[in-house]
C-alpha cells in the first residue's frame, strides 16, 4: 500500500473543553497519511488516476471549520471517517494537534489509524 499525505495543514476551528474555548477559533494542525495503490497514475501520469490531496485537503478545511468539538479525538475521528467515506481510501491515519495546549509544549494531540471497517455497524 502506498502512501499519499498531507503535512502540517492548519486550519482554525471551534475546539476545546472549556466555555471560552467554544467562543474563539483555535489554530489545530493535521497530518493526514492515506493509503493508496498509485501504481496507475504512476504509468498514466494522469490526475484522474490519483488520490487527489488537494481535493481531500479542501474537504477536511471545509469539514473542520463549520464544527464544533470539545475533544481532539472526536475531531480526530470525525476527519478519519470523512475522508474515508467520500474520497474512498482503503486506509487513513490521523494526527491531530493542538498547539500550546498545555503550558511548555509546543503541542499535544492524538494519533489515530481507521479503516472502513472500523465504521461499518
Amino acid at each position: 500500500m502506498d502512501i499519499v499525505y498531507i503535512r502540517d495543514l492548519r486550519i482554525d476551528a471551534v475546539i476545546g473543553i472549556y466555555a471560552w474555548e467554544q467562543r474563539i477559533h483555535q489554530q489545530i494542525s493535521i497530518n493526514l497519511e492515506m493509503g493508496w495503490d498509485n501504481r496507475q497514475a504512476a504509468a498514466s501520469d494522469d490526475i484522474n488516476d490519483t488520490l487527489n490531496y488537494k481535493a481531500a485537503a479542501q474537504l477536511v478545511k471545509a469539514s473542520v471549520e463549520k464544527s464544533e468539538f470539545k475533544l481532539v479525538e472526536a475531531l480526530a475521528e470525525h476527519v478519519a471517517r470523512l475522508l474515508l467515506e467520500k474520497m474512498q481510501i482503503p486506509w487513513i491515519k490521523v494526527s491531530l494537534g493542538k498547539p500550546m495546549a498545555v503550558t511548555g509544549s509546543q503541542e499535544v494531540g492524538v494519533i489515530i489509524e481507521r479503516t472502513p471497517a472500523d465504521y461499518q455497524e
